[in-house]
């Protein structure tokens, strides 16, 4: 089959790989959809030990079954593979599993690819009337998902959230941004500092959109997301987030940095690191696709995957105004 592999950093070759095999318990997918990440740019600019070359990467994927009972079923893919009998799985915290795998980091090649095979335990089946390119966007919205659930579960008693600010204007935060419209939050705000990505998303997704300096007042929201995770936005994070009110933290920009640990303390503010989702948190966001909750999802810019090379350095190159390229075998 044709994949698009990285290679090292800033280097990635669209070449003929070996297929994948459907083993027990698990299905071969057909790919017709598969989304870049903010993660697999991090591997693209040797920014991420966890993916070293050469090496398959995407993870947001969606497909058809090809063979067996299930043959021409449509699914999209949870991409995280736990063990099932650890105590986080146990308790349905798979996500924190310490025995995890992730397609895209090793052992698991990754969805830039033509084929892949998956645990048929991670797979969504679509209906009828949702696009590929739609399905595809289940894993990124779901990381949103999971990240506001645990920020109003940790609101719930003090007064909750009427005011949110998601932080980044790519899938992430624009994920974030519809989760919590979609979870009861009414006043949302997105923050975002390219004005290319900016103006798309106020004119073409009928968000409120500001730039980082556009905000006025700090302490003024209950809940922030952070979906980028460099130190700028968590100083943005910190100063935003009214007394007694919660920061969630997705993103992988860099590791330290930004916190105003000071406030932050005397102010009560709490800050709840978020990774991927769990198996639940999953099903709910593909059920909120399916029923539109979240919206038409119509901000993707999809892209043939030989031409995953220029998209990716597209991307770096802040030329992107969408907040998804999705790629297509």
């Amino acid at each position: 089959m044709k994949a698009l592999v990285y290679m090292g950093p800033e280097s990635l070759s669209y070449h003929d790989v070996a297929d994948p095999v459907a083993g027990e318990g698990t299905e071969l997918i057909r790919i017709e959809a598969v989304g870049i990440c903010g993660s697999d740019m991090h591997a693209y600019l040797g920014h991420d030990a966890r993916r070293p070359p050469p090496l398959i990467l995407g993870h947001e994927i969606a497909g058809i079954i090809t063979g067996g009972p299930r043959d021409g079923t449509r699914v999209t893919v949870n991409p995280l593979v736990p063990c099932g009998t650890c105590p986080a799985c146990m308790s349905g915290r798979e996500n924190i599993c310490p025995e995890r795998q992730i397609i895209s980091m090793p052992p698991r090649e990754g969805g830039f690819a033509e084929w892949l095979s998956m645990p048929a335990a991670n797979l969504v089946e679509v209906p009828d009337g949702i696009s590929p390119r739609k399905a595809a966007l289940a894993e990124p919205i779901a990381c949103s998902w999971h990240a506001v659930r645990l920020g109003l579960e940790a609101l719930g008693d003090t007064g909750g959230a009427d005011k949110a600010l998601a932080i980044g204007g790519g899938a992430i935060g624009l994920g974030a941004a519809l989760s919590l419209k979609a979870q009861g939050v009414r006043n949302v705000t997105i923050v975002e500092s390219n004005p290319i990505r900016r103006a798309y998303l106020q004119d073409g997704c009928g968000q409120t959109v500001v730039s980082p300096d556009a905000l006025e007042t700090d302490g003024q929201f209950d809940l922030v997301v952070d979906g980028v995770g460099f130190a700028a936005t968590r100083e943005i994070a910190s100063a935003q987030a009214r007394p007694g009110g919660v920061i969630a933290h997705i993103g992988l920009g860099e590791g330290t940095g930004g916190l105003d640990i000071r406030r932050m303390t005397l102010q009560e503010i709490t800050f709840i690191g978020t990774y991927t989702y769990t198996t639940e948190d999953f099903r709910e966001t593909a059920e909120a696709i399916y029923d539109g909750s979240l919206g038409p999802l119509d901000w993707i810019e999809t892209r043939a995957l030989s031409d995953g090379a220029a998209a990716f350095r597209a991307i770096r190159a802040g030329e992107v105004a969408a907040p998804k390229i999705i790629l297509e075998p």
